[in-house]
């Protein structure tokens, strides 16, 4: 049986990253939209389970700067898993929650193109992705929800409760606190208790450092430094549990990076370039590129929505996690949306 949704907010602190673009009006909560699987619905795969990570503007160049001796945890999943440094986020815009929303959605931006319309920036407390797309929006949370699997989201920034508030019968858990020791303790928690098919951990050290002191300089390396450190903890966790091991996959990517003052200009290589890596159950080492020949590496482009073969996206999160876990792709989504990126 799936337990009620919880809401823990543990802090109050919201490092926004990129001017706030007013979203359109609000839609209730949407209730309906998870609930008991019928019958004859996909069923979560046996054991299957996914941790899913955004690094909260991780710029790639970060990891060739510090190399594997300051980064070790990142240069693991690179080396173990199927990965590129050279993955893409939403094209409309580079800052959090809106390539967030496509994270979990498996869309794009706008709205009058089949979008979330989520384009605002801030903690507004009453929007809904609903209501910014001006319809109901599935997540990957609701097709968890409906093979009667549960999810957590754990998170660095107060923004995320938009998660929460737009699938609250899908969103088991959802811990919002501003201090990444006890977003790690969360997690670690969820990875050995064992219950939960999908949780989501949002790391935002390295955005809030880059925003405080610049991106790329010291105290924002030291912020990725830092944050590799916690990865390294949750694949400690992973290494000492067998069982854990066996069946849990890793996704991890960015919302934007970021070079200097900041990130919000979509068309600058540095803020819209992310890493996006698949580790763990049955993942194929390799190049995700050179896995996937429909894909198309970008060299330092920006390609359209349009082109006739896509590179690799931080959208493609929502189903490639579904495809992990045995399920359908997310009704209305785009990116991934026939599991065609390979991974194992």
């Amino acid at each position: 049986m799936r337990s009620p949704a919880a809401l823990v907010l543990t802090a109050a602190l919201a490092l926004t990253g990129g001017a706030a673009v007013p979203g359109p009006a609000t839609a209730a909560p949407d209730r309906a939209d998870a609930g008991p699987a019928p019958a004859a619905a996909a069923r979560v795969a046996s054991g299957a389970r996914v941790l899913a990570v955004s690094v909260d503007g991780l710029n790639p160049a970060a990891l060739r700067r510090l190399g594997p001796e300051r980064t070790p945890a990142l240069h693991r999943l690179l080396a173990e898993g199927a990965g590129t440094l050279n993955a893409r986020s939403s094209r409309e815009l580079t800052i959090t929650l809106p390539n967030h929303t496509s994270m979990v959605t498996g869309r794009r931006i706008d709205r009058r193109t089949g979008g979330h319309g989520v384009t605002w920036n801030d903690d507004l407390r009453g929007r809904t992705v609903h209501g910014a797309a001006g319809e109901r929006v599935s997540s990957v949370f609701t097709v968890v929800a409906r093979a009667g699997g549960e999810s957590a989201v754990l998170a660095g920034k107060t923004k995320f409760s938009l998660f929460d508030r737009s699938w609250p019968a899908a969103v088991d858990r959802t811990t919002i606190d501003a201090d990444p020791v006890k977003l790690l303790r969360a997690a670690r928690a969820e990875l050995v208790r064992g219950d939960r098919e999908l949780v989501f951990l949002h790391l935002a050290l390295p955005d809030v450092a880059g925003h405080a002191s610049g991106f790329m300089g010291r105290r924002y390396l030291d912020a990725v430094a830092r944050t590799d450190r916690i990865l390294g903890r949750l694949l400690r966790t992973v290494d000492a549990r067998p069982e854990l091991a066996e069946d849990l996959s890793l996704v991890l990517t960015a919302d934007h990076g970021g070079r200097g003052a900041n990130h919000s200009d979509r068309t600058r290589l540095a803020n819209y370039r992310v890493p996006f890596v698949v580790w763990g159950r049955g993942v194929t080492h390799g190049d995700l590129y050179a896995m996937n020949p429909q894909r198309q590496n970008p060299g330092t482009g920006r390609p359209s929505y349009g082109a006739a073969r896509q590179p690799v996206r931080n959208g493609d999160l929502a189903n490639v996690v579904t495809g992990l876990l045995g399920l359908p792709a997310v009704p209305g989504s785009e990116f991934d949306d026939g599991h065609d990126l390979v991974v194992r």
